[in-house]
């Protein structure tokens, strides 16, 4: 894609228009239910898949680089890409059930430049140059939604509008989010009851809870005593063995690759068999 026709996508929003059609290429259908049990190392893995699964932001980059509306249902800009306008999701509410408003996403935009809300579900930001890729740099995970004058720290505080509320949070060591009743996202994402992140330090430990069934993926494990058991699938290969998975799991086809545990997002895109 050229330059120009990059920013006319950016700028026109109609790339969140592809959302379901450009979604992730499932192995499968995906089947709800159950609980997703994460082992993985002590670094910022739970941190990254834990947000993730609490919080959203106003674009999302499918695994195919794909870019897509989140909380933004749309967003334009004027000629030189420097004054932008996103409209916000209808129906969209907080895990504490306030409704987003424009108000909430101020905090993120105001990083860019001067930003007000126009509208309950409308906001603006003033950048100070052309910045046509500012619908791409939204969706990183830096730049989460949180409640207005809430914050996203700490993790078990946490309240977003992501498919998974906290239950039991613990830094650098525990999470358990419960599935949100009635999301936004229903059909689309967030398959599982419960996703629950535990911090093994230790990469052969990991590899023997996967092995006995304790957890379900195993980030970075020690992968000699994998390889010889059958059923079990590795990401992206057997020989670079990034994500061990049990063969109770469902994997997309396509895995992001920019971050940790598919961009961090692997609790609303994986599923249970």
């Amino acid at each position: 894609m050229t330059r120009i026709d990059r920013r006319a996508l950016f700028a026109s929003g109609a790339a969140a228009a592809l959302l379901a059609a450009t979604g992730v290429s499932l192995a499968g259908t995906p089947k709800t239910g159950g609980t997703l049990r994460l082992a993985v190392p002590r670094d910022d893995s739970l941190e990254q898949v834990a947000r993730g699964a609490v919080f959203d932001t106003l674009t999302e980059i499918a695994p195919d680089g794909t870019l897509r509306g989140e909380l933004a249902s749309g967003w334009q800009t004027d000629a030189e890409a420097r004054i932008w306008t996103f409209d916000l999701r209808d129906g969209v509410t907080f895990h504490d059930g306030a409704p987003l408003r424009g108000e909430d996403v101020i905090a993120i935009l105001s990083e860019f430049g001067r930003a007000e809300a126009l509208a309950p579900n409308r906001v603006l930001v003033e950048l100070a140059g052309s910045t046509p890729d500012l619908p791409f740099r939204l969706a990183d995970n830096r730049f989460v939604i949180a409640r207005q004058g809430q914050g996203v720290t700490p993790l078990q505080d946490a309240n977003g509008t992501g498919c998974y509320r906290v239950e039991r949070a613990q830094d650098h060591r525990h999470f358990l989010g419960r599935r949100v009743a009635g999301h936004y996202k229903d059909g689309q994402a967030g398959w599982v009851d419960a996703v629950e992140i535990i911090v093994i330090p230790d990469a052969a430990i990991r590899a023997e809870a996967l092995r006995d069934g304790f957890v379900d993926v195993a980030a970075l494990p020690m992968p000699d005593d994998l390889r010889t058991r059958r059923g079990f699938r590795f990401h992206p290969s057997e020989s670079d063995m990034a994500l061990a998975v049990a063969p109770s799991v469902g994997m997309p086809r396509q895995i992001a690759g920019r971050g940790v545990l598919d961009d961090g997002r692997i609790a609303e895109r994986w599923w249970m068999t």
